[in-house]
């Protein structure tokens, strides 16, 4: 009963931020922020760890965590490196939901078990999601199913937040089968589901093999089937990964740096986690007319990236706010041809 009555209140704060930014566009949808940037882990793929760096001291982000309240953010999300790492954690998830937000987490899951997830609830968690992108584990990442199979289990049995599982294709994943395998359990233990496309550790995206491709075509059918459009309405946004399944360009409008932030350990707002440098304000200085700029500030990158989050979140506003090539900053002009990848 009261995790009915939870999942009723997520729902309707989800529908209130939804309208909210239908009417608004002068704040920011979903903010991702790192809490520390070390990780447990190493994927081949991955550019976002290190094994070195300490937690983000606590005070520092509740003030981030202000701020982004102060901008009228929706959605605050914790990343990493591995964000479960951060002693602070729960303090801070319960400190986003004091300031009104919704919180959620991006995690390799390892360290989901029972008495932490309920942990996790206690805070006030909205959503959690891990990307498992083999069967096996193997020199490419160490996120298989094998693995963290007992943990998907004690999500099923224990989360009172909504739970999605992300499967992959390219970046160097040897068996595409894999994607098909991981999104059918998920679907099974009654997640949301979703699939990406990655860049190999050189960061330069490939166009799918005949084998691969097939993969993507009847998973991304599965998560759209007429039974799971609900519970996939965001997750579900994949149109955008068609063009690229081929190598081929998209024609969007990317609001990194407006609707989508990516703020690094260091306190910075970057466009999104492979763009970091640009614009690399400060957050404590950044303004609704930083937001104002950077929603019709064209990037050059956009054609041929794979962040899902930035692509989702800019689906809001696909149809309003043409951008101005002129207002790009010439800085940019460097890493048109930087492929990115995320969630």
């Amino acid at each position: 009963m009261i995790s009915l009555h939870i999942t009723a209140s997520r729902k309707i704060r989800s529908l209130r931020e939804f309208v909210r930014g239908l009417v608004h566009t002068a704040h920011p949808l979903l903010v991702q922020i790192i809490p520390i940037r070390r990780c447990n882990i190493d994927c081949g793929y991955c550019n976002e760890y290190d094994k070195v760096s300490a937690p983000v001291p606590a005070e520092a982000l509740r003030r981030r965590i202000d701020k982004l309240a102060e901008l009228g953010t929706s959605v605050v999300a914790f990343s990493g490196g591995e964000p479960m790492l951060h002693p602070d954690l729960d303090d801070l998830v319960r400190h986003i939901r004091r300031r009104g937000m919704m919180a959620g987490l991006i995690t390799n899951g390892y360290f989901l078990v029972p008495n932490r997830i309920e942990a996790l609830n206690a805070a006030g968690l909205d959503f959690l999601q891990i990307s498992i992108d083999n069967v096996e584990p193997d020199d490419v990442s160490k996120k298989s199913l094998r693995l963290l199979d007992k943990k998907l289990e004690a999500l099923k049995t224990h989360a009172a937040f909504d739970v999605n599982i992300n499967s992959v294709l390219g970046g160097g994943i040897k068996n595409p089968e894999d994607a098909r395998t991981i999104n059918t359990r998920a679907r099974a233990l009654g997640f949301s589901t979703s699939i990406g496309i990655i860049h190999d550790g050189s960061g330069r995206l490939k166009p799918l093999g005949p084998a691969e491709r097939t993969v993507y075509d009847e998973v991304s059918a599965a998560i759209n089937g007429p039974w799971l459009v609900f519970k996939n309405l965001y997750s579900g946004i994949t149109n955008f990964q068609d063009n690229l399944a081929d190598g081929e360009p998209n024609e969007w409008r990317c609001r990194a740096g407006a609707r989508y932030l990516y703020v690094c350990e260091d306190g910075l707002v970057h466009y999104c986690s492979q763009q970091r440098g640009f614009p690399a304000v400060p957050l404590e200085t950044y303004t609704i007319t930083d937001i104002r700029r950077e929603f019709v500030t064209p990037k050059p990158c956009a054609p041929y990236c794979t962040v899902g989050c930035v692509h989702r979140v800019s689906t809001m506003d696909f149809w309003r706010g043409p951008q101005r090539r002129s207002t790009v900053d010439t800085r940019l002009s460097t890493v048109g041809t930087k492929l990115t990848t995320d969630d």
